[in-house]
């Protein structure tokens, strides 16, 4: 079994960096009103998901861990927040979304089986 010893090692890192360039790209197609409104609201969220999995693991407890996690799962449901007003606002549409909301499913599902398991190491004598 791989050790890791990076948070660049962590699958969960790796995935919400390539929810960061889904959105990054599909944001580019939003009208240029929405530059410094959604889309950078957008890009803010998703950029802070992989900023607190990184952050988090690097600090020296559990339980810090665990809280940068949690701060990265509640950015990612804002993020996908602001993918479901983009749609309600015609500004993209569902079908262009899909594989960014099938990612961020994905990446939600790890984020809590790695929440569970930070967690799990706190209760564990």
């Amino acid at each position: 079994m791989n050790r890791v010893q990076s948070y660049r090692d962590l699958r969960v890192w790796q995935v919400s960096m390539d929810l960061v360039e889904l959105i990054y790209e599909q944001t580019a197609a939003l009208p240029d009103e929405e530059r410094y409104g959604l889309s950078s609201q957008m890009r803010r969220a998703a950029v802070s998901i992989p900023s607190n999995i990184a952050e988090g693991h690097t600090r020296t407890s559990s339980k810090e861990f665990l809280h940068y996690l949690s701060i990265a799962q509640a950015s990612l449901a804002e993020l996908e927040t602001q993918l479901e007003i983009a749609v309600r606002l015609n500004d993209l549409l569902p079908t262009e979304l899909e594989p960014t909301f099938s990612l961020g499913q994905f990446l939600g599902k790890q984020l809590y089986a790695l929440r569970n398991a930070v967690r799990n190491k706190l209760t564990v004598p």
